[in-house]
This record gives C-alpha cells, structure tokens and sequence, in this order.
C-alpha cells in the first residue's frame, strides 16, 4: 500500500514583508478616503485616527475572509477587528512619515500584490462564470462511489507510529509488525530494530483522514495495521478501534455539491491558464532558456499541492455524543485539502 526564500539584504527584506500588510492597507484605505470623499457618507465611520477614517466597510471586509464565523460572534469579532485596524493606521501613518511609501523596494512589493489580486481575481471570475453547479445525479454518482467515506463511514481509534529508515529496514520491520497487535508490542517492536519513532494518537471519522487511505483503512480490522512507505521510512496506522458511523446522502449532499463545485472550478482555472499560454508568445531568455525545450507547467498546475505520504493525521477527538451527522464545511475541507 505505497502512496507517496545577500546577509545585508535580508534583515531590511524581512522588515519589508512585515511592512506590507501595512503599507497594502495605507494604499487602499487612500483610495478608500478619496472614494468616501467623492460619494459623501457612502460608508459609516467606525473610528477616526488623528483625522483619518476607519470605515465598518473595512471592517466588514476583513469579517468576510474570517471563515466559520457565526452570526452571534460579529459584534465582537467587528470590535476585534476594529482595535487591529486602529493599530494599523497608528503604524501606516508612522511609515508615510518615513516615506516607506515611497521606497523602491515597498513599490516593488505593491506592484507585485497588485498584480497578484489582478491576475487571481480574474481566474475566480473566470472559474465561476464558466463551469455550473453539479447535478443531483453527479452528487449521488460520487457519493455511492465512495461507500467508505459516506455510507459505510467509519470512526477510526488510531495510533500512528512515524519510522525513519530505509527502504531495507521498511520491509523487515514491517514483516514483524504484521505480528503484533498492540502499541506497546509496537514500540517494543521498532525499539529492537534499532530505530528511532515518532507515535501519535488519533481518532478520526473517515473524512479528516487522507483520501488514499480512506478505502484500504476501511477494509483493516481492530488490532491490524495500514502501512504507508516512502523512500525515507514509513508510517503505520494501527487501527485500536473502529465504529460504524454512516453518512445518508441527504446528510452528505452539501458538502459533495461543495467539493464538486470547487473541484470544476479549480479544473477551470487549470485549463484557462493552459489556453492563455498557448494562444501567447511567450519567450524565454537567457539562462531561462536552456530548460524551455522540456516544457513548463503552468502557473496553475505549478501551484497545486501534493499530499504527502507521511504527512501526520491531525488528531480529532469527537464531543461523546455528538451528532453522526457530518458538517459540511469539514467534509468540504477534509475533501478539498486531501483529495
């Protein structure tokens, strides 16, 4: 089961990054000021630091990007907010004084964030304008697709044991775990091979754990074990227990329609940025262009994850009693990020 940023320079580079959220802020809060100006009293003023506007506009703008926030949580979550703005403007003011606004490095960075938010707010438009929502019958085909993840989900006690070593030392080692059913056997186990262990207790429902090992967990007993090998060692996922904790497909349909949606719109976008680089003539010059001849992935494709075989599982330890329900926002997440 095999898955698998010169020393003078830096110190001011760093105090530049730190700066930027900053120095972004002061940017947008001007053109911000000077829209509010030209349209009156279009946004209500939260706060006025010596003279200058903190407006609930941007104080909402920054509550949108907050994800999970509940609707009782708003009022203090905007005074939250609004006490980190207020610092904010107390900092932007302090770098105007000292011209940072105007440094060419400061410039630089700007013009690369501005160029950013173009270039991703374009492909989101783009993405969303042209893929459609997923039909009823796409929903149930991925659902029954994946009886481990929804009809036959379970809830999974696991002990992970994390082994450095080589490929060699993977193949004996794991011959002898085979054997053992408890983790104490375990670390005994890879203590007498001589190997150093990381080991970490979880229990997590089928969603939370990486897509790969979703359908050959579900098929491992109590007191067996999944192994996941890569060059530099393996992992091992002893399974302590399990519980039938099924999804119905009316219960998982949201977060499916979500997963789908975002998964047509990121295909989209990958696709979009394929076409515009054909259609270009794009040259590459200088050293750039001895490697030019194998191909380049896209900005797109370039940017995409990969999940790594030995990535830790994130332990999760359910409320006893809690709903068998999933929540969609968690199954959405668990999908998108190990898909």
């Amino acid at each position: 089961m095999q898955h698998r940023l010169h020393a003078l320079a830096q110190p001011r580079a760093l105090r530049l990054l730190a700066l930027l959220p900053v120095v972004v802020a002061a940017t947008l809060a001007a053109g911000c000021g000077d829209k509010s100006k030209s349209e009156g009293k279009a946004s209500q003023a939260a706060a006025r630091v010596d003279g200058s506007e903190i407006t609930v506009h941007q104080i909402n703008q920054v509550l949108e990007r907050q994800q999970g926030l509940r609707p009782e949580q708003a009022d203090a979550a905007g005074r939250q907010v609004l006490e980190g703005l207020i610092d904010q403007q107390l900092a932007v003011a302090k770098a105007e004084e000292q011209k940072l606004d105007r440094d060419p490095q400061v410039l630089a960075v700007l013009e690369a964030t501005r160029r950013n938010i173009l270039a991703r707010t374009y492909i989101e438009k783009a993405s969303v304008a042209g893929t459609t929502a997923p039909t009823g019958d796409e929903i149930r085909k991925y659902f029954d697709a994946k009886p481990a993840l929804f009809s036959q989900r379970k809830v999974y006690a696991l002990q992970e044991f994390t082994v450095p070593c080589t490929p060699a030392q993977s193949k004996e080692l794991i011959e002898k775990l085979k054997t053992v059913r408890t983790p104490s056997e375990y670390a005994q186990a890879i203590q007498a091979a001589g190997l150093k262990f990381t080991t970490n207790q979880v229990t997590q429902g089928a969603e939370g754990l990486p897509m790969p090992i979703i359908e050959p967990l579900s098929k491992v007993s109590n007191g067996e074990s999944l192994f996941l090998t890569a060059k530099d060692g393996f992992k091992a996922l002893l399974v302590i227990a399990s519980k039938d904790q099924p999804v119905t497909f009316e219960q998982a349909k949201p977060a499916i329609e979500q997963f789908l949606t975002v998964e047509r719109r990121r295909e989209f976008a990958q696709k979009t940025v394929k076409d515009m680089r054909a259609a270009a003539k794009i040259e590459y010059i200088g050293k750039f262009a001895e490697k030019a001849a194998s191909g380049a992935a896209s900005g797109a494709e370039a940017g995409a994850s990969a999940v790594s075989p030995l990535a830790p599982i994130a332990p999760s330890a359910p409320a006893e009693g809690a709903s068998t329900a999933l929540d969609a926002n968690t199954l959405s997440k668990g999908l998108n990020g190990l898909k």
